[in-house]
């Protein structure tokens, strides 16, 4: 196995955990390292953290390649959960595509953080995201459909993922996105971003739209997709 968090790196950071006390009625979010485990895959080895927090109940996680601890510069994909694209190959949008490709250019560059936020339908959750569907099926956008339901164009916030940053010791990042929104929000909550990398994929018949709008419309760095 690829060498990742050391023992004594993870004693570190669990003994760490222990005197870190998160409280319910807090108004700022509080995460807390629940679990450590190697996890090898078709990605090559990592090894997946269990989060706890205050926030939303959610159970957050983090697939860790290399010893990061205390660490910086490292790369740092942070992916909402999306069920119908991560599961179901969904080609209404590149989820898949985005999360995969994560993967195999943490495991090339041997070190880096996927944080998966259970954020589904960009923070509005999966049954509004079905509805979501089905007004795009009758012409709207993604994000004139999230208004329609009464909701910004993107619901999400990454206090959590910030919080699951510095439980791991992260000094700063480089941030694996084309998203100029999570850049302004982790640095908002105290992330130092060094860098960006790049992760686009190959447009599709059936995503042409969504990545468009994506562009056009929240100013995503998308630099390969036609006029």
């Amino acid at each position: 196995m690829a060498a990742n968090l050391s023992e004594k790196a993870i004693s570190a950071i669990l003994n760490s955990e222990k005197r870190h006390k998160c409280s319910r009625s807090s108004r700022n979010a509080c995460v807390n390292i629940v679990a450590i485990a190697d996890l090898p895959s078709r990605f090559g080895d990592f090894q997946v953290v269990a989060f706890a927090n205050n926030v939303d109940n959610k159970e957050h996680a983090a697939f860790v390649r290399g010893d990061v601890y205390g660490r910086s510069d490292v790369p740092v994909r942070i992916h909402s959960e999306c069920l119908t694209g991560d599961v179901a190959g969904s080609l209404r949008c590149d989820c898949r595509e985005q999360l995969e490709a994560a993967f195999r250019l943490i495991e090339k560059k041997k070190f880096g953080i996927l944080i998966y936020l259970r954020q589904e339908g960009r923070g509005i959750g999966f049954i509004n995201k079905i509805k979501a569907y089905h007004l795009q099926d009758e012409g709207m956008d993604t994000m004139e459909a999230n208004e329609a339901l009464g909701f910004r164009p993107d619901e999400r916030d990454y206090a959590i993922a910030a919080h699951m940053l510095r439980s791991l010791h992260i000094k700063s990042i480089k941030l694996i996105s084309n998203n100029p929104q999570k850049f302004s929000d982790l640095e908002k909550h105290g992330v130092k971003i060094t860098g960006r990398i790049s992760l686009e994929t190959r447009p599709t018949r059936y995503n042409l739209r969504y990545l468009k709008t994506k562009r056009d419309k929240a100013r995503h760095m998308l630099e390969n997709l036609p006029p």
